[in-house]
């Protein structure tokens, strides 16, 4: 935020506390509303704060993937359009588009309207410098949220983010620890270049590079595509190529790949021919893991608007974040040890 901004709202903010004690000014709401995107409930949901105090809105512009992505990005969209509006202090603009270069004219845009706080979920890791180093120079402060970008943390405030690589490490030694005699893998990526697809394939890659046992079948993007998972699947099966496991970078991709094992007659899953991993926090694919018809799911929190919230509030407050980068809380979800009470916790 601008430094005369951030002058203005603390003093608007002393302003309302002065006048609550002199008896002046409104009583403020205690009511909070449910910020959980989840379409069957789920107690892993957020809590809208209360209305900042009376006084100047803070500007916002959001830059997102699709939400028609996956349902991860879907829940992740849902929290931060719920979490920013009037009613919580803020004037937002809202712009979703899983195309780098037009996220990054958008962004730009947003800059030089002026904005307060940039909140950036990045396509690609890079092509940002411009966008960052105008938005400093405007007083605009940045906050990334869900996906790390290619900076130096001088030119960003915080950033409330999944730990991708950490994310793809866990899902390979999960997969090493099931002792195959050999790995024949189809490697199903996601969007190329983003911080997503690139933490959860370095640590396979470097795993297969490393073990003479571990063997790429097929490595394709699907782009987050359930169907286009499907028809890579679908053309390793034609080719006669023997796998033994779908490594897919989100559930959705998974579900894909499922659905051409299915079609084949092939068995997957807890006691299956095939192993299928999968990410983030979907319920319906927490179930699938629950039934035994998938094998693991690496969880991805995508319920980050209330910190970052926090932490824009702290700032309008004069309040440095405590942290710098802070990473939402996953792991990794087996078959064989996943309980109901998971689904209902972590599911969204």
């Amino acid at each position: 935020m601008k430094m005369k901004k951030v002058l203005g709202l603390a003093l608007a903010a002393a302003l309302a506390l002065s006048l609550v004690a002199c008896g002046g000014g409104d009583k403020p709401s205690d009511a909070s509303k449910s910020n959980n995107p989840a379409s069957g409930g789920s107690s892993a949901g957020q809590q809208t704060p209360d209305p900042a105090p009376t006084g100047e809105l803070i500007t916002v512009g959001v830059i997102n993937n699709d939400p028609n992505e996956s349902g991860y990005r879907t829940a992740n969209d849902a929290a931060m359009r719920a979490t920013f509006t009037e009613e919580n202090g803020y004037k937002a603009t809202f712009y979703n588009n899983n195309d780098a270069a037009q996220q990054i004219a958008e962004a730009q845009q947003m800059v030089q309207n002026e904005v307060d706080f940039l909140l950036l979920s990045p396509a690609s890791t890079t092509g940002w410098d411009t966008v960052l180093q105008d938005a400093q120079a405007a007083g605009t402060q940045v906050i990334l949220f869900d996906r790390m970008l290619e900076a130096d943390e001088s030119m960003y405030v915080a950033a409330v983010v999944s730990d991708m690589p950490a994310e793809g490490k866990t899902a390979v030694d999960w997969l090493a620890a099931q002792g195959l005699d050999e790995y024949n893998i189809i490697h199903i990526q996601g969007h190329m270049g983003s911080d997503a697809q690139l933490g959860r394939t370095g640590a396979l890659d470097e795993k297969v590079a490393a073990e003479a046992s571990w063997n790429y079948v097929a490595q394709q993007t699907a782009d987050w595509s359930e169907e286009a998972a499907r028809t890579i699947v679908q053309t390793v099966i034609d080719s006669k190529k023997p796998f033994n496991v779908i490594y897919a970078e989100n559930n959705g991709m998974a579900r894909g790949a499922v659905a051409a094992l299915d079609a084949a007659g092939i068995t997957h899953g807890k006691d299956g021919d095939v192993i299928v991993m999968g990410f983030d926090s979907d319920k319906w694919a927490f179930e699938e893991v629950l039934a035994g018809r998938w094998n693991y799911m690496g969880l991805c929190n995508p319920l980050q608007a209330e910190t970052v919230d926090s932490i824009i509030k702290d700032l309008a407050a004069g309040k440095e974040p405590a942290q710098k980068i802070i990473y939402t809380p996953e792991q990794g979800f087996d078959c064989n040890t996943v309980t109901a009470e998971d689904v209902a916790t972590y599911g969204t």
